[in-house]
């Protein structure tokens, strides 16, 4: 039986389930959208964000910062009793700890595993985009926001890479943009967006995003490109006889 106390069917007749916490909550049965009390949707979305089993204590203590520890339990109870009945289950239960079922499928999750796949894997998948549940307040997903974020980067990174190495350049200087826009300041993407650049034979191109991100780099911060960077375009500078600068778009 799943935590509704309803009984599951075997495995192979269960549709698919899908969780989706980038740019707002989602719960999908098959082609279905579910719909989820509030309160439920946010331990869903909780243990969505763990990496492992926690203790009720924990999740009904960061749920409901602002109740006492007797109803805050019962605030948990009631979520759990509010799950809706997807033909298998959505939270697992074992003695005082919690977790998302494995048979969820959630969109952060894919990010994190994509962000750890090696350089040459051959599986290549898009990596999903959006905030993080953007229209919460909770404090509890301060950190879970920036965690996504870096895992998001570093994704996008690898894949624009990846895609580099391939000759699929086009999408490589999408994901370069992608990491671009969610971080502007941030120099390995910038870097990213040159190599593709290099790949595809625009060395005009790839030494005019230098210039622009040099000088936007300064306007900002104050700050100059890293060694790593100034390397990318070292030899087209000195093909010119042009000194590193920068310029606006």
């Amino acid at each position: 039986m799943d935590s509704t106390g309803q009984r599951t069917p075997p495995v192979e007749d269960r549709p698919e389930v899908e969780l989706h916490l980038l740019g707002g909550f989602e719960l999908r049965v098959g082609d279905v959208a579910v719909s989820v009390p509030m309160s439920t949707r946010k331990l869903v979305a909780f243990l969505a964000l763990r990496e492992r089993p926690v203790n009720r204590g924990f999740v009904a203590g960061n749920l409901w910062l602002d109740k006492s520890e007797h109803r805050a339990a019962a605030n948990l109870r009631s979520a759990l009793w509010r799950l809706p009945h997807t033909g298998g289950e959505v939270v697992v239960t074992h003695g005082s700890d919690m977790a998302l079922s494995d048979g969820v499928h959630v969109d952060t999750r894919l990010i994190a595993a994509l962000s750890r796949q090696p350089a040459d894997s051959d599986v290549d998948v898009s990596v999903p985009s959006g905030a993080l549940l953007p229209d919460w307040t909770d404090d509890w997903l301060v950190l879970d926001r920036e965690r996504l974020r870096q895992l998001q980067l570093n994704a996008l990174e690898v894949r624009s890479d990846r895609l580099i190495g391939r000759g699929s350049l086009g999408p490589a200087i999408d994901s370069a943009w992608a990491a671009i826009s969610i971080e502007p300041l941030r120099e390995s993407a910038h870097r990213c967006l040159v190599r593709a650049h290099l790949a595809a034979g625009n060395a005009v191109e790839a030494l005019r995003h230098y210039r622009f991100f040099a000088g936007y780099l300064a306007d900002e911060v104050g700050l100059a490109p890293s060694p790593a960077m100034d390397v990318l375009v070292a030899a087209l500078l000195a093909h010119t006889g042009a000194r590193p600068r920068a310029v606006t778009v």
